[in-house]
């Protein structure tokens, strides 16, 4: 395998019953790209689903850990030592109830943030240098509900914001794939859309 070719690995949980949930945003971007590009994800070793997908002239990796949410690592870490990866070579896609619903963010490295299933594969490989895309959930949860929340469903005046996420994030992951980390950052970090300053009007008028 071509040591510039780069695997974009999507976080979630495996089964009907987590489909749509907030926690499975990273599978929604892979199933996304996997669309656009007619690529097969079939079952590998490691646990997981993979295929190799083109788009641009390019060729770039799809994966989805089927270990479950917390044990994302193992798959992680199979993928990156069968393909000869880098840590850098990955790009990790997943949940975030720091950021506000819809809004993306891209970093190269640092802390899980409170993550687990990235909090696994950091420690799996070893180094917290590995290039993550964040898709903002929200955090409109009491405390102590944080799990119940991530393993929920979208509102339905979520889903459009959502879904806008989706698009842009899997956008931003061909560019990492094709053009590198850097230019995704400088085109995809951005402030909160429009349409999400829209849902938050629209859930204060809902919770008066």
């Amino acid at each position: 395998m071509a040591r510039d070719k780069r695997v974009i690995v999507g976080l979630g949980n495996p089964g009907e019953e987590y489909e749509g949930t907030r926690h499975n945003v990273g599978f929604a971007v892979i199933d996304e790209l996997a669309r656009r590009t007619g690529t097969s994800l079939k079952h590998t070793k490691g646990n997981l689903l993979f295929g190799w997908a083109r788009m641009r002239n390019c060729t770039f990796g799809l994966a989805k850990p089927l270990t479950y949410m917390n044990r994302s690592g193992q798959a992680v870490r199979a993928l990156v030592n069968r393909l000869n990866l880098s840590p850098q070579d990955i790009l990790i896609v997943l949940d975030d109830v720091h950021l506000p619903p819809g809004v993306i963010r891209i970093r190269e490295r640092g802390s899980a943030g409170g993550h687990n299933g990235l909090q696994d594969i950091i420690d799996a490989l070893g180094t917290d240098h590995i290039p993550r895309l964040r898709i903002g959930i929200g955090e409109n949860f009491p405390k102590g509900k944080q799990a119940e929340y991530v393993l929920s469903p979208f509102e339905e005046h979520e889903k459009p914001v959502i879904e806008e996420a989706i698009q842009r994030a899997a956008d931003a992951a061909v560019v990492f794939a094709c053009e590198g980390l850097l230019p995704a950052m400088n085109r995809f970090n951005r402030r909160i859309t429009p349409k999400k300053q829209t849902i938050t009007k629209q859930r204060s008028q809902t919770n008066e």
